[in-house]
């Protein structure tokens, strides 16, 4: 999409004000499939962050993802937690990852965790 969906802003704005993580939402972003939780961008950043600090090659990038004092005023991304991106039967990865995608790239979208089966 070249202009972001304003309901999608608007989701994702009750999800920085709630502070809730509880949201699930499934999108299409240039083909793909992601479907999982949204985050508030600061609860998704420091847990970035603690797994890039917990790991000894990585380390020295955790500080880049601290979050910022002050949060933007209107979202421009989306910030899954437990998500996967949905291919064929399967969902990679299988336990779920940290996604940050942008609002203005998602081509569709719908409420709700897109299940997957492992047969």
């Amino acid at each position: 999409m070249s202009k972001p969906d304003g309901l999608l802003v608007d989701i994702a704005a009750a999800v920085e004000a709630e502070q809730s993580n509880q949201m699930a939402l499934t999108v299409v972003v240039q083909g793909a499939v992601i479907t999982g939780r949204l985050a508030p961008e600061a609860v998704w950043r420091r847990r970035v962050a603690e797994v890039l600090r917990d790991s000894d090659r990585l380390g020295a990038f955790s500080p880049v993802l601290e979050p910022p004092g002050e949060p933007s005023k209107e979202p421009e991304h989306l910030h899954f937690h437990v998500a996967r991106i949905l291919q064929g039967g399967y969902g990679i990865p299988t336990t779920g990852g940290m996604y940050r995608i942008a609002i203005a790239d998602v081509g569709a979208w719908t409420l709700g965790d897109v299940g997957y089966t492992d047969s």
